[in-house]
């Protein structure tokens, strides 16, 4: 295959992918769905979203839905850590943290007060 035939992965800012993020989830029916702006307090990524599933099984698909519309829009997967029966997957693109929780674990771990400095960008209830 020469370079002439091959297609070129599209390229996506952290920030566009981000709001690819909170679109699918809420395509998927994830709710309470939060993006933040954390570039300013955080070292390590600029944008998080956080999100509620109803069950394992959905928990999985929108994990796994999220990693392949995001990589389809030219950002590469860091790592996936966390399993859905735990209620917590983290899928890490490097400038995108994507947090899909179970209600449960969700209301234990509170990220969003944690991050609270973080900018507000996003919400979709």
């Amino acid at each position: 295959m020469t370079s002439s035939t091959r297609t070129a992965k599209p390229s996506i800012t952290a920030n566009k992918a981000a709001h690819l993020a909170v679109d699918v989830a809420s395509d998927r029916q994830a709710t309470d769905i939060v993006l933040l702006d954390v570039h300013a307090i955080s070292g390590f990524t600029d944008f998080m979203v956080i999100m509620s599933v109803n069950s394992v099984r959905q928990l999985d698909a929108v994990a796994d839905t999220l990693i392949e519309e995001i990589e389809k829009a030219g950002l590469t997967i860091h790592h996936r850590e966390g399993k859905p029966d735990s209620g917590w997957v983290l899928v890490d693109f490097g400038d995108l943290v994507l947090h899909v929780f179970s209600e449960e674990q969700r209301e234990h771990y509170r990220l969003e007060q944690v991050w609270a400095l973080g900018k507000q960008v996003v919400r979709v209830q």
